[in-house]
């Protein structure tokens, strides 16, 4: 499995055959980049900066497009959504956060979150993720001091920070390695990454470019 960043909270993720995108920005975003293709993209949060599902397909090729709470099963990958909600730009909305397995690695992917405590029920089904994406940047999302709170009650081996740089607060990259007693971590380029590579890890920081 391949992760990379692509700014903002955009994520894409690689596994064989299969792409999977993570809130693409719209072209109507001021965090628009290049845009990839997909076989399936998951959109958190109905904002431009996050809801770019147009980008994702290409030619006569269509991104299954998933938008909100549910379990959806799409090819060899099982999905469940769970409803929070998001101040992201001033205004209350649902925000939904993410799990899914790929090449047997739990994933969560927590989107425009600002609940610092998910509700009991979410977190149950959430259970323990092996790679979790949180966001930092405060701002109507976590900020730096509760996302990483948040993430370490996961118990995941591997936190990847998003939501940070040109978007939310200056400094909150900076302020969650301080959080998480993780200074030094340097950005890369990509994670490559399988089952095995996780053993004996847990919370350790990664950083992505962007």
């Amino acid at each position: 499995m391949v992760i990379t960043f692509h700014g903002a909270q955009a994520i894409k993720i690689t596994q064989g055959d299969h792409t999977i995108a993570f809130n693409p920005p719209s072209k109507k975003s001021k965090y628009s980049k290049s845009s990839f293709g997909s076989d399936i993209t998951l959109i958190s949060t109905n904002h431009p900066d996050f809801n770019g599902s147009e980008t994702t397909s290409r030619g006569d090729k269509e991104a299954f497009i998933v938008k909100g709470p549910g379990e959806y099963e799409i090819k060899e990958f099982f999905i469940r959504g769970f409803g929070t909600k998001t101040n992201y730009d001033g205004k209350e909305k649902v925000n939904t956060v993410y799990s899914l397995g790929v090449d047997g690695i739990n994933i969560a992917y927590l989107g425009a979150l600002d609940e610092a405590d998910l509700a009991s029920d979410v977190k149950e089904e959430l259970g323990q993720a092996d790679i979790l994406f949180v966001p930092i940047g405060g701002d109507g999302v976590l900020n730096a001091s509760d996302a990483y709170k948040t993430a370490v009650k996961r118990e995941p081996a591997i936190i990847i920070p998003i939501h940070y740089g040109d978007i939310g607060e200056k400094g909150a990259l900076k302020d969650f390695l301080k959080e998480g007693g993780q200074e030094d971590v340097k950005p890369i380029e990509k994670l490559t990454i399988k089952k095995k590579d996780l053993d004996g890890k847990k919370g350790e920081i990664v950083v992505l470019k962007s």
